[in-house]
């Protein structure tokens, strides 16, 4: 699976998981040098504490457009150390 926005690769994996019809992408696959911190959170009832990234591809920004679980519940822990897209961000085979 690839994760286009702009035409650019923001990640690229065969590992992802499926969950709620959101890839979840290893940490390890995503081009960290398109990814800012973001200060936004949000609570998944069941997978806990939600963390964002704004991605920045050719000085244009996507706002809060990935998300992670840095210490999902445990119903969730198995995509601990993944990251999924929204907000424009196009998965691909």
């Amino acid at each position: 699976m690839k994760a286009f926005w702009k035409n650019q690769i923001l990640a690229e994996s065969d590992k992802t998981i499926q969950i709620e019809g959101n890839h979840y992408f290893p940490a390890d696959s995503i081009k960290k040098e398109f990814f800012k911190s973001s200060i936004t959170h949000s609570t998944c009832p069941w997978k806990g504490i939600a963390s964002y990234y704004t991605i920045e591809v050719d000085d244009e920004a996507n706002k809060d457009a990935a998300w992670f679980y840095p210490e999902p519940k445990s119903a969730a822990k198995e995509i601990k150390g993944y990251v999924a897209f929204w907000k424009g961000v196009e998965i691909k085979h």
